[in-house]
């Protein structure tokens, strides 16, 4: 390896192994360092090395994914095969604490049907359902919608948040909503006011907060059970008003964390003027989160609860509970925050938006719901593996959406249909084509019995008019080559107005290969169906494809050659497809 030409060739093809493995971004000392342990002979020129591979490493960085993919593909194949080979020894999942002390391992996802779900829930929803799954145990869904008055549930976000799990391939194995269960909740309240360990308070909550940071009790604490079942029987008969009492949980009123102290656990909701959209008026007093979930969990025999550290609070409550009633609290995992980037995981906010209008539904694309995923063409699959990849571990992670996309891109490359997709077309005209060619293109590049497509270019007067997308047009100059892909090579001779003029050069790859000709994508003037690309920010980009995608089958996921993946959501006279992402 003495030659300066060789020495570049290992560079770029460490290069684009680097790059392609981490989302289209070299690093230069990965890089340096595989070169210099696979050639030791050139440690001797390691300052001059290190300028040249940040030289070839930004040339590299500078190709868009797609492209990296490309050369790779037709340079040195067998390092997407190496990548392929990395990508399908998946990951697992740390074992559960004390699994050995329970005949059965029962997990559970509870979410508040007040709106759908979106990639912020993925965490909980997939290492519970995996959990359940890896030890053979039960993964049981759980309604919470006890709160008609501020997190308001609608009818129709339950079945959604079927839809969705379905889709996330989560199938449930029991299933409990929390509205049928208003009356166990009663049992168990009054049960704790029997035995002196809740009472009913009737102190305004200014007062009440006061006295509590104060380590002080209230003059309700010390009534006596009989007093308190009294008060509760009044909450339930409607003698109290919303707001005017509370069922409270005795606990250390010297507790370090004062949200601890003497918790609220029932309070009073006026249904009339804030119905239940499954029990209506029925009910008035109504359980707080921390109860009816720590009751929940032990009537349906949670052994494992895996949720994020925001909920330690609610456990440190839930112990007195369950220290109450005898009861053991289930073994708890609490994982960091998780954060995406540029991603709006408020379901507040996103209910506004949609109530206003602002975005046209769940699904609409600018969203990071899983049905707007879905829509898009990002897999369960690669939800699932990333969440599996980042575990239950204690620390905030912030990812963005190149990790979600990265994780697609694994799963749907070797699997998409490839396409031609030309943007904004301008007409590319190419002289001394002197007969018309067909070109057999495969659908998959890696497949062959995928079968292939024919695109046929047709020379009138030896000339060939093609389309080629604004993006390639504004790159070309007069007197450069250009290569059309499996086509032929071509000189440009002139570029005005919205036309480029061409005249054939050479026909073989090897000749581009040679000179490193930049590959562009093309159509046949008269193969093509209109096509709109709908993007994740909601824009529409306006193009051509060829004809052969009318082939294609609705929520199929393609790849437009040089453009990136995309969902297929309406075939007709025109397609509709929504971009995923490179």
């Amino acid at each position: 390896m003495n030659e300066n030409s060789e020495i570049k060739e290992a560079i770029k093809r460490l290069s684009l192994e680097n790059a392609i493995k981490h989302d289209g971004k070299a690093q230069v000392k990965p890089v340096i360092g595989r070169l210099l342990g696979e050639n030791p002979d050139l440690r001797s020129r390691a300052k001059e090395i290190s300028a040249l591979v940040k030289e070839i490493v930004e040339e590299i960085n500078r190709l868009s994914l797609e492209r990296q993919i490309e050369i790779a593909r037709e340079l040195w194949p067998e390092i997407l095969s190496e990548e392929k080979e990395k990508i399908e020894e998946e990951r697992e999942l740390p074992p559960l604490p004390n699994v050995e002390k329970y005949e059965c391992v029962v997990t559970r996802f509870a979410p508040n049907p007040d709106c759908v779900l979106h990639i912020g829930s993925a965490r909980a929803i997939i290492l519970s359902h995996e959990y359940a799954r890896m030890y053979d145990g039960k993964f049981i869904l759980r309604f919470e919608d006890t709160d008609p008055r501020i997190k308001r549930t609608a009818l129709e976000f339950y079945d959604l948040i079927r839809e969705d799990l379905r889709w996330l391939g989560c199938r449930w194995d029991e299933e409990y909503i929390q509205s049928d269960r208003i009356e166990i909740y009663y049992e168990y309240a009054e049960r704790l006011i029997e035995m002196g360990h809740a009472y009913v308070c009737t102190c305004k909550r200014e007062e009440f907060k006061e006295r509590v940071l104060r380590c002080e009790s209230c003059p309700c604490r010390k009534l006596t059970p009989s007093e308190n079942i009294s008060r509760w029987e009044k909450m339930l008969s409607g003698e109290y008003g919303e707001g005017e009492a509370v069922v409270r949980i005795k606990t250390d009123l010297d507790h370090p964390n004062p949200a601890v102290r003497d918790w609220p656990a029932l309070r009073i909701i006026d249904t009339d003027r804030h119905p239940h959209p499954r029990t209506g008026s029925q009910y008035r007093v109504w359980p707080l989160f921390a109860f009816a979930n720590g009751i929940d969990d032990h009537l349906n025999g949670i052994t494992h609860i895996i949720r994020g550290k925001e909920h330690l609070t609610n456990q440190r409550r839930q112990e007195y509970l369950y220290r109450y009633f005898g009861w053991e609290y289930p073994e708890a995992i609490h994982y960091g925050r998780l954060k995406i980037t540029g991603a709006t995981l408020s379901k507040s906010e996103i209910l506004r938006a949609v109530e206003s209008g602002a975005y046209s539904g769940w699904d609409d694309p600018r969203l990071a719901t899983f049905r707007a995923l879905r829509r898009r063409g990002i897999t369960p699959e690669a939800i699932r593996q990333m969440m599996i990849d980042i575990g239950p571990r204690s620390a905030d992670i912030t990812l963005s959406w190149k990790n979600l996309y990265a994780y697609n891109r694994k799963i749907i490359d070797p699997i998409a249909n490839r396409y031609f997709f030309v943007d904004e077309p301008k007409v590319l005209t190419v002289k001394n084509v002197e007969e018309t060619l067909t070109v057999n293109l495969r659908l998959h590049p890696d497949d062959p019995k995928r079968g292939s497509r024919l695109l046929t270019v047709k020379s009138m007067d030896g000339e060939a008019r093609l389309l080629i997308s604004s993006r390639d047009f504004r790159r070309l100059e007069p007197d450069s080559l250009i290569r059309l892909i499996e086509l032929f090579n071509v000189r440009i001779l002139s570029k005005s107005g919205d036309e480029v003029i061409a005249e054939l050069h050479s026909m073989g790859y090897e000749e581009a290969k040679r000179l490193n000709l930049a590959l562009i994508h093309w159509l046949p003037e008269d193969e093509t169906v209109p096509c709109e690309v709908i993007m994740p920010d909601g824009s529409a980009i306006q193009g051509l494809a060829e004809r052969n995608l009318l082939q294609a089958s609705i929520d199929q996921i393609v790849q437009f050659e040089r453009f990136g993946f995309a969902r297929i959501d309406h075939i007709g006279e025109n397609i509709r497809a929504f971009f995923a992402h490179e």
